[in-house]
């Protein structure tokens, strides 16, 4: 039986929900008949979350450049697939058809080939947010080679890590990046990533602010050199083409790193077509996707919600996205309000970090901009708070716009819980009901089902630990080169679960809310960043002899990092250590992951074992100081008191 691949009524929605649940593989088979396939699947499911083990489609034959252009040449052409709005308004807007993104990745595929790439090769990205970044992801994609986009903001040390991790033979960079009012030198970045390292053959650079950078003879390339040999060899009498790699349907597509509860960034791989069938899915139906519309998720490829809802879901559905190098407060805070005016967008995707923020500016910059094209809002990366949904509703939808509140991971590789835009309801703060094919279930500490209990307004309400009883098609495969770590960390802590690490509660109608993370991992600006990560980079700096890192609520961020650090060293006045300290985080991870508070303490309180009760430090940096627990029985209960009695 074939069902609609696009929900247009609640009563759809729930027969959706239903026959996924209960007929899995009838249901995904159906919706798999709307992709291009070399050769159909010989089986649907095979699963299980002891190993883990989770294959969709086996047997099934494809490549996902196919489904994401080449379908749509005939009837597309010459439609936008991007519109690429720079950093400078005042620069020039670049449209990029189907026809010319066909063409642009069939070079980069041969560029690729050139210089020695081959199918399951690991190719490293670290560009700025420009056309050119799409064209290496796809390009990669089509010769089967696995793409690793690293974020820009990253450090060289952690491009180390991650080159290590992946062995990346290969590196596509840009000369610098233009992010808001600042240039950033990738390629020196990338350079300085290199130093000892004997696995990478070539690094080829794009030109984009024509920052003096180094170019080693042998290893370094100009893309645009390369790119016009390629050319060349892909164009005969005006026609354009580069045979597709035939990809096994499990066959890995990516890795894109994520951060754990130890300080190894852990890389996620997802898979061609499970992958591939989530994206367009839950893109088509979460924001109700229309032929035609402007689709602009304002997010940056090099996390998660840029692969999934800037680059494959939107392509695999023949929509047109606008992709945005610049930031929503530069040169004013009016920047977003004026690309929706400009470009008539339809679906505004963005984070609540973002809306937080542009609150700050007030009403102002929203004067004299045509905000009426827009039919759809979404958020992401975190949970939001109702004050910034309801501003986003007053101010940015004018009321007349269903608000999407998306929860999902870089492990789900797309929507996990959603309202579906003008279809299911949706409510405040709430991510409400689960995607066809999701089954959530709330757990407590010991893996038993959570029991509902009255709320302060008489409802019943279930609070827990967030499970998923059951694979989705984008569910994560595996972790790169320790498969033992993916099952560790997401299939070990609760039998037969896959488990969030996120916290939610859960009403009498099977709406969720998700309250936040419970494990070791923080959220910071929809960025998720490991505490032992962080502490790992503080302790590196010379004068710490160790530190401990936890969460609070943070007014814009939504939670920011509160790192307590014992100081050993005479080198400078409290202030200038924090600043040598948030340098070093800077050096070894990123701006990103700068602790926003740093107190200096005596001691950390220890369990008489050597634990470190993270617990108490989160309570006291919450400033709820009056729920500590027994700290008796610590190994040095007197500590606690110092760090409460100098809190910042």
């Amino acid at each position: 039986m074939s069902y609609p691949f696009q929900i247009t009524s609640q009563e759809q929605y729930e027969m959706a929900y239903r026959v996924s649940i209960n007929e899995p593989d009838q249901f995904w088979a159906s919706v798999a008949d709307n992709f291009l396939w070399r050769k159909k699947w010989d089986n649907v499911l095979e699963w299980n979350f002891k190993d883990p083990k989770v294959k969709w489609f086996q047997g099934g034959k494809l490549n996902i450049t196919e489904n994401c252009i080449d379908r749509h040449l005939k009837t597309m052409g010459e439609k936008p697939a991007f519109i690429w709005e720079p950093n400078n308004p005042e620069d020039r807007v670049r449209v990029v058809t189907y026809n010319r993104l066909h063409k642009r990745v069939c070079q980069v595929a041969q560029m690729l080939k050139n210089n020695g790439v081959k199918k399951g090769d690991r190719v490293c990205i670290y560009m700025g947010m420009i056309p050119e970044l799409v064209y290496a992801i796809l390009g990669c994609a089509r010769i089967g080679a696995i793409h690793s986009v690293i974020f820009g903001g990253f450090s060289a040390q952690s491009i180390a890590d991650r080159l290590e991790d992946a062995q990346a033979e290969y590196i596509i960079t840009c000369d610098g990046a233009y992010r808001g009012g600042k240039d950033i030198p990738l390629k020196n970045v990338i350079d300085d990533a290199l130093v000892g390292n004997k696995k990478v053959k070539n690094v080829i650079v794009y030109t984009r602010t024509r920052i003096p950078v180094s170019m080693i003879k042998g290893r370094d390339l100009w893309w645009e050199d390369e790119m016009e040999h390629a050319e060349a060899q892909v164009e005969k009498d005006g026609v354009v083409s580069f045979p597709a790699e035939e990809m096994d349907a499990e066959d890995p597509l990516f890795i894109l790193y994520t951060s754990g509860s130890t300080g190894k960034p852990k890389g996620v791989v997802h898979s061609s077509a499970g992958y591939m069938i989530w994206t367009t899915y839950t893109f088509v139906n979460v924001f109700q996707y229309k032929p035609g519309d402007i689709h602009f998720c304002t997010a940056d490829i090099g996390w998660i919600t840029g692969h999934s809802y800037i680059c494959y879901g939107p392509l695999c559905a023949g929509a047109t996205s606008v992709m945005f190098e610049g930031i929503p407060t530069w040169p004013d805070a009016g920047r977003l309000w004026d690309i929706v005016d400009k470009h008539n967008v339809n679906i505004l995707y963005t984070a609540p970090t973002a809306i937080r923020s542009l609150m700050g500016f007030g009403l102002e910059p929203l004067k004299g901009k045509d905000l009426s094209s827009l039919r759809t809002l979404g958020t992401v990366g975190e949970p939001i708070n109702e004050e910034a949904w309801h501003w986003y509703d007053d101010n940015i939808g004018k009321n007349k716009c269903p608000i999407v509140d998306t929860w999902w991971q870089t492990e789900t590789g797309g929507i996990l819980i959603s309202n579906l835009a003008g279809i299911t309801p949706a409510r405040p703060a709430w991510a409400t009901l689960p995607l066809p094919g999701v089954q959530p279930v709330l757990v407590d500490e010991n893996g038993k089902e959570a029991s509902p209990n009255p709320s302060d307004g008489g409802a019943l309400v279930t609070s827990g630990n967030l499970c998923i009883k059951a694979p989705w098609p984008g569910i994560i495969r595996t972790t790169w080169g320790d498969h033992d770590r993916c099952r560790q960390n997401y299939f070990a802590t609760y039998e037969n679960l896959y488990f969030t690490g996120d916290g939610a509660l859960e009403d009498e109608q099977g709406n969720f809310r998700i309250t936040g993370r419970v494990d070791d991992v923080l959220n910071v600006s929809g960025h998720r960043i490991g505490t032992a990560e962080v502490e790992n980079a503080i302790n590196m700096h010379a004068g710490v002899v160790e530190s401990a890192v936890v969460g609070y609520p943070h007014a814009l961020k939504g939670q920011g990092i509160y790192a307590y650090v014992i100081y050993n060293g005479h080198h400078g006045d409290e202030s200038s250590r924090r600043q040598d300290i948030l340098q070093t985080v800077t050096r070894v991870i990123g701006p990103i992951a700068k602790p926003d508070k740093i107190q200096f303490v005596s001691g950390l309180p220890k369990t008489r074992s050597g634990k470190i009760m993270r617990r108490i430090l989160r309570k006291i940096a919450e400033g709820d100081t009056a729920n500590l627990g027994d700290t008796t029985t610590l190994l040095d209960p007197a500590v606690v008191d110092d760090i409460k009695n100098n809190k910042l």
